[in-house]
């Protein structure tokens, strides 16, 4: 299973903006996805924007025209750069990945999360 970091949450105003970094550590493996999901208290974890490798992306639509997710295939390393932060954006966001080893072998991984609150 890929390790993987994230960082760039905090507290915020309503309007402001963060960038969240995920690193995927080791070595040997190829990130085939990434993608980021949120989860506040009470509710589902659900999917706010995913990048392939070729650079296709999917946003939910809540997030669509404020959020934008990219990836630096060299760094193994996804951003999601949020502007015009609500708070309904308030949540625990993680970073997940799906990765194949160099031998051929498939690996995915789930971040620890990382806390992004928006204050009204």
């Amino acid at each position: 299973q890929v390790q993987l970091q994230e960082s760039g949450g905090g507290l915020v105003q309503a309007g402001g903006s963060l960038r969240l970094s995920c690193a995927a550590s080791g070595s040997a493996f190829s990130i085939n996805a990434m993608g980021w999901y949120r989860q506040a208290p009470g509710k589902q974890r659900e999917l706010v924007a995913q990048i392939t490798k070729g650079g296709s992306t999917n946003y939910a639509d809540s997030v669509k025209g404020r959020f934008t997710i990219s990836r630096d295939n060299t760094k193994h390393t996804v951003y999601l750069q949020m502007n015009s932060l609500k708070p309904e954006d308030t949540a625990v966001y993680y970073c997940n990945a799906d990765a194949t080893y160099y031998s051929g072998i498939s690996a995915r991984g789930w971040g620890q999360g990382t806390q992004v609150t928006v204050s009204s």
